[in-house]
């Protein structure tokens, strides 16, 4: 069985002793009150309900910021596979641009790779008998002229054969010297260098330098 509950005492607002004097009185709510009075009162409500109102503000701002920085944790992944997919179309871009100013450069100057090849083969070629040269015909019919002047500017003294052949792309050719041999494809070094390239940057990956400093951290 619970425990009763017990009574509150009984009381008065106001005790008269003996005399009939007022022993002791209650305090009685103020039902009036000053302006200065008045005035704090307002001013201490200001003041409460500014700082509620701070504190409020401050948590939806927390609140915000969680949930930007939520948000931007979760775009990270997409930002990255942006990033990559700009770095490819980038070096492509590029890659283009220089194999169609190499093209134009081929073009104009189609004998060019063959002189150069040749005075960096010079010690190579230098006791050689004869030197065979393989190109498209169109080239071939221009090297004659060319190639006996750089013959004689690196000394070589040997036979120059020219040997017209189908098969040959934009200034391509090979070189026989008997002892070794060379070959420029200019065609053939692009798809090289091109999947040299996609390569690499398929091994960067997504984990590439940032493209905004300190963007990593």
């Amino acid at each position: 069985m619970s425990d009763p509950i017990p009574h509150e005492k009984f009381g008065f607002d106001t005790v008269f002793d003996s005399a009939g004097d007022v022993a002791f009185a209650a305090p009685r709510p103020k039902r009036a009150y000053s302006v200065e009075e008045v005035e704090a009162v307002r001013q201490a409500a200001l003041a409460e309900g500014e700082s509620r109102g701070l504190a409020s503000m401050a948590a939806l701002q927390a609140q915000a910021l969680a949930q930007i920085a939520d948000a931007a944790r979760a775009a990270l992944p997409t930002l990255a596979e942006v990033a990559h997919d700009h770095r490819l179309g980038s070096a492509h871009l590029a890659l283009a641009c220089a194999k169609a100013i190499a093209d134009a450069a081929l073009l104009r100057f189609p004998e060019a790779p063959i002189q150069a090849a040749l005075e960096s083969l010079a010690r190579e070629i230098e006791a050689a008998p004869r030197l065979v040269v393989a190109a498209a015909p169109d080239l071939a019919a221009a090297l004659e002229p060319l190639l006996a002047e750089v013959a004689q500017g690196i000394g070589y003294a040997g036979a120059i054969h020219i040997k017209p052949a189908d098969g040959f792309g934009l200034a391509a050719f090979t070189l026989d010297f008997g002892d070794g041999s060379a070959a420029y494809d200019p065609a053939a070094a692009a798809d090289r260098v091109a999947a040299v390239l996609d390569a690499a940057l398929a091994a960067e990956g997504l984990h590439a330098e940032p493209l905004i400093p300190g963007s990593e951290g």
